[in-house]
């Protein structure tokens, strides 16, 4: 391996733009067939007539966005294949999403998640869920724009700032023209890029180490096949657990109440092509998932005896997967183009799904309550809003600089927003005794509890006691950096706020220190809190004296598990043919063909 600057060739960038076009000719093709939706509600929906497996695979290009490609083989590289225990946790996740809030939500035929907490509870709820909501995707979507481009402008040369704003401007021409039909049918087409850009690298490897079995061996003697770690330690930060158990909360909040996946799902023609789409999804998932770890352990196959990060090659764990790529692929000129092709197509369709979903929240939240406009002039104002939220995405990309590791950072955020929300829709779904005042005050308890345990991170970071990350060399490096190196120097960390003084005592400074949980049990902190003041707040104000709507609720005959059991239970007992078959007035087939009445909502805040 050679220390010196790799610099993409004319190809790569005739490679990556072409790619890059193609992705937006799909987009500005159905954005031209799309013309004549003569609705913003087509607009913002796709006329929900989109097929199961379009939409499994938007669901899965909106989840492997940039962070995905860049991060998750970084993470790997670091603490190990455990990581891919997250498989179990997407699985758990999809289920509890198509059995609890897919029925209710399809049912409904909402545009916006956010419909759902005034039908539910209250207005108020309504908004400051719709805040969170606004809150979380913006500095998302701000760090999946910049933290991509900065890895490839600090690793290959590229001008950070035009890839910034290509990125945002391809996004947004395509959403404001076509809609929620055009992003669907991009992310088809960028999935593909982004599975051949893994796959550039990954065969590459196989090929240079002579076979997969050498990567399997190096990551073994490394630690890196480290699934057997059932330790309960709620503060460590990768176990079976942590990523099982915390990974469900925390993908439960995004495939269950995130207003993108929601969205997506609720645009199938009906609730059967809904289901099916979210379970193709999770093939599309494990895939991805399955190709992170293997891209992870051929970072360390190649860099076990001289980690680039350690000896200074690069400045963040995020750039290691780009040095790799410009360091095996920079003589098979347009393959490196092609890889940085998908990490670009990985941030259009994250950014994409973002516009369109800030869109339709602000159209159905804030707009069609207050005015009452033409059909013409809400598609026009939703064409409109999605080019204002294109340029604010590229605003909020300025302060993604300062969220440190990507992965982290984007766990953390889900963290924070999504399980507070996953509790309060899961209590308005299941409980039928929660009134509004326990679903605003669980929201608001579970939001602060989960900010006051970030806030405990940040200040004082897990001790690598805790977050345990595997040992990395330099002992092999044959380059030198511009400045002495030292060879000694321990892994990099995360600084933190506390420093001691000479004098100090140090054992009496980690006494008091807070050790903040695992990050993946951030979703899992604010949600519980949600859930249980929800609880005690309602119980405490009559909400047992309270009826909801049964259109509202989670219903037995909703869940595809009811009549799987009963078909099981009466084929035993020697049951009719028709039995299992949902009754097509029960509403759980098709969507609502108009709005749920507002007036169906029993209590007021």
């Amino acid at each position: 391996m050679s220390g010196d600057a790799h610099l993409l060739v004319a190809a790569d960038y005739v490679v990556f733009a072409v790619v890059l076009l193609l992705s937006a000719a799909v987009g500005f093709y159905y954005a031209w067939r799309s013309r004549k939706q003569g609705t913003s509600r087509d607009f913002l929906t796709g006329g929900r007539k989109l097929n199961a497996l379009a939409v499994s695979m938007s669901l899965t290009a909106s989840y492997m966005s940039s962070v995905t490609v860049l991060s998750n083989p970084a993470e790997v590289y670091r603490y190990g294949a455990i990581f891919g225990y997250l498989s179990i946790s997407y699985v758990i996740a999809v289920v509890y999403t198509s059995e609890v809030f897919l029925p209710v939500f399809y049912r409904l035929a909402i545009n916006s998640t956010y419909e759902y907490l005034e039908l539910r509870f209250s207005r108020a709820t309504r908004l400051l869920g719709m805040l969170i909501f606004f809150f979380n995707v913006l500095l998302y979507t701000g760090l999946v724009i910049y933290a991509p481009a900065l890895a490839l402008n600090q690793v290959t040369g590229m001008n950070l700032w035009g890839g910034i704003i290509s990125t945002a401007t391809v996004c947004t021409l395509y959403c404001a023209l076509g809609g929620l039909k055009a992003v669907v049918w991009t992310d088809v087409v960028q999935i593909g890029i982004m599975f051949a850009g893994y796959m550039s690298v990954i065969i590459k490897c196989v090929i240079l180490k002579g076979g997969i079995s050498t990567i399997l061996s190096d990551a073994q003697e490394g630690g890196r096949i480290n699934f057997v770690d059932f330790d309960i330690n709620p503060l460590r930060r990768h176990t079976f657990w942590t990523l099982v158990f915390g990974g469900a909360f925390t993908w439960s909040s995004i495939y269950g109440t995130y207003q993108p996946q929601v969205q997506r799902y609720n645009s199938c023609k009906s609730i059967k092509h809904a289901r099916l789409a979210l379970f193709i999804n999770v093939l599309g998932l494990v895939c991805t998932l399955t190709s992170s770890v293997i891209s992870g352990l051929c970072l360390y196959s190649f860099y076990k005896n001289c980690d680039p990060w350690k000896a200074g090659q690069v400045s963040s764990p995020d750039q290691l997967l780009p040095y790799l790529v410009m360091d095996i692929l920079a003589d098979h000129q347009g393959l490196p183009g092609l890889f940085f092709a998908a990490v670009y197509s990985a941030s259009l369709s994250t950014v994409s799904t973002s516009i369109n979903a800030m869109a339709a929240v602000t159209m159905e939240d804030l707009i069609k309550p207050r005015i009452k406009l033409s059909e013409k002039k809400l598609l026009l104002i939703s064409k409109g809003l999605s080019v204002f939220f294109g340029i604010v995405c590229v605003a909020m990309a300025g302060l993604a600089s300062l969220m440190g590791h990507m992965m982290q950072a984007v766990s953390i955020i889900g963290g924070v927003t999504g399980g507070p929300l996953l509790g309060l829709f899961s209590l308005g779904v299941l409980c039928p005794f929660v009134n509004s005042k326990g679903g605003l005050w669980g929201l608001v308890a579970g939001l602060a509890v989960a900010v006051s345990v970030t806030i405990g991170e940040l200040i004082s970071p897990s001790p690598p006691e805790m977050t345990r990350p595997l040992s990395l060399s330099t002992e092999g490096c044959k380059f030198t950096s511009g400045g002495s190196l030292n060879w000694t120097t321990p892994l990099p960390t995360e600084p933190s706020l506390f420093t001691t003084t000479p004098g100090q005592n140090t054992d009496d400074i980690h006494a008091v220190q807070w050790h903040s949980p695992s990050y993946l049990y951030f979703c899992v902190i604010g949600g519980l809190t949600a859930i249980i003041v929800g609880i005690i707040i309602s119980l405490l104000t009559g909400g047992l004296r309270e009826t909801v709507d049964p259109r509202l609720m989670l219903m037995k005959e909703d869940t595809l598990s009811y009549h799987l059991f009963k078909r099981v239970k009466d084929g035993v007992m020697g049951g009719t043919d028709n039995v299992g078959q949902p009754n097509k007035e029960d509403g759980i087939n098709k969507p609502a063909h108009g709005k749920i009445d507002n007036d169906i909502r029993v209590s007021s805040f």
